[in-house]
């Protein structure tokens, strides 16, 4: 099926990561600079280009209550179970948290979009969303925690400003800026923008598969249980959240399809290049966004087929 265009890319650029570790090509070194560069280089090159030419009347349609009314009920779940049951510190929350309901909407969700619901724009309000909002708020927390270890004090004015200190807000920032000002970015910038914004799922993908070849394998304690609930609320709770909202608000059937099968979307890869960047739950990322992408495209078949 060509929805599983995106998995099988993905899968491919993983195993290429892992081999390079394997026959020692790349060590965990190169690992965390490919990280530092896909989030610090190119990510934000990437987020200017993709946010500057989104549709943005998506935003607007009905269908967008059942997409984020999903996002808010995992992560608001998540957060419940944080608090009673793991008791993690506010950076591990956050990462944990990311992991439940921020879904790789970009090379998995634009081609599943296409190939299996007929239009990419589908995927739109959901990467809108959430490099609009989500991950902003996400790097401002893991920032405040950053100073806050580190003994620095943040003055309110220093607090409002964190999110415009950090590349990848700021890259969503302008793009959307120049989606609402129906600004075209002129050729002269926008190819190098583009060449760089390139750069960043593949180093994302190869930097995830050095990690699975050369860091510690995974082991059945505390963290792997989590892990699974993770999964569970971002592959099952999250789409069976979005099917009852779309339900509710009586959205035609293909609405209520095409939110569904999103919300089944995996976490996305930039979760654990975000963990490795401020040094928090980098193993629980990394082995979370590996077994949801598994999950995911067996979730994803069977919606596709039933609905």
């Amino acid at each position: 099926m060509q929805a599983l265009t995106g998995y099988f890319t993905i899968g491919i650029l993983i195993l290429v990561g892992a081999v390079c570790g394997h026959v020692g090509v790349l060590t965990t070194q190169h690992q965390r600079m490919l990280s530092k560069v896909a989030l610090l280089v190119a990510s934000p090159a990437l987020m200017v280009m993709l946010m500057s030419r989104a549709d943005l009347s998506h935003v607007f349609a009905r269908s967008v209550y059942a997409s984020y009314g999903a996002i808010a009920g995992s992560a608001l779940l998540y957060t419940v179970l944080a608090f009673t049951v793991f008791h993690r510190d506010l950076a591990g929350r956050t990462i944990a948290t990311l992991l439940s309901c921020y879904s790789n909407a970009g090379n998995i969700g634009i081609p599943v979009a296409l190939y299996a619901l007929g239009d990419a724009t589908w995927a739109a309000p959901i990467l809108l969303i959430q490099m609009g909002f989500m991950q902003p708020i996400g790097l401002s927390v893991l920032d405040y925690c950053k100073a806050r270890d580190n003994g620095a004090r943040i003055p309110v004015a220093g607090l409002l400003t964190l999110p415009f200190r950090n590349p990848l807000t700021v890259g969503c920032l302008i793009g959307l800026a120049l989606n609402l000002l129906q600004i075209t970015v002129p050729n002269l910038i926008a190819t190098p923008l583009d060449m760089l914004g390139g750069m960043a799922v593949p180093s994302m993908l190869v930097a995830l598969g050095i990690s699975l070849r050369l860091e510690p394998r995974p082991e059945h304690n505390t963290e792997s249980l989590e892990s699974g609930l993770v999964v569970s609320l971002k592959c099952l709770v999250q789409p069976g959240i979005a099917y009852l909202v779309g339900w509710l608000l009586g959205l035609p059937q293909d609405s209520v399809k095409a939110v569904t099968v999103l919300a089944a979307l995996p976490p996305a890869q930039n979760v654990h290049v975000i963990a490795t960047r401020y040094g928090v739950r980098e193993l629980f990322a990394r082995d979370a966004v590996f077994r949801a992408t598994i999950v995911s495209a067996v979730v994803i078949l069977v919606l596709v087929t039933v609905l």
